[in-house]
């Protein structure tokens, strides 16, 4: 699901936008998708802001963003029967499915994304109470990521702009 809502401001008669996207699942269907957006986002202009919050923070901890997933339990787009994600070595038969598509279609690696979304300019920020919670520390982050920050600071970063939350 995702929430959006959208203001332009104009400045020198250009069009500029803000673009905030909040991620909050850790997951390779979840996380591929908020970073097409981001660098597209990014290549179209926009100054782009990622928040990685709650499960999202997998998505920078250097000890996951290798070997994401796609869950095959409870996803009502995979391609088979939900009940059918419950037998042993489902959700990593779905895993490898992904991977070998976005490979045929030249899509780039995880971690090749975040370099690319650094890249084009896009900030990472991670979850500050995300990361109390979940007991991570600053150094388990991948390189990419910015800073860590409150959730005061992220809405803050999302003012006058699109908001998008995965």
């Amino acid at each position: 699901m995702a929430q959006m809502s959208q203001m332009r401001t104009e400045e020198k008669g250009e069009q500029t936008s803000r673009l905030l996207i909040i991620l909050s699942k850790g997951t390779m269907d979840m996380v591929y998708p908020a970073l097409m957006i981001a660098t597209t986002g990014a290549t179209m202009g926009k100054e782009v802001h990622m928040f990685f919050t709650f499960w999202g923070l997998d998505a920078v901890n250097k000890k996951k963003v290798n070997s994401m997933k796609v869950a095959a339990v409870g996803n009502p787009g995979m391609p088979m029967p939900n009940i059918l994600g419950m037998i042993p070595g489902m959700t990593a038969m779905a895993t490898r499915m992904m991977e070998g598509k976005m490979a045929k279609a030249k899509v780039p690696s995880i971690p090749e994304m975040f370099r690319m979304a650094k890249d084009l300019g896009v900030k990472l920020h991670a979850c500050s109470t995300t990361m109390e919670v979940m007991g991570t520390p600053k150094d388990d982050l991948i390189r990419e990521v910015d800073d860590v920050v409150g959730a005061a600071t992220m809405l803050s970063l999302g003012e006058g702009g699109q908001i998008i939350f995965i």
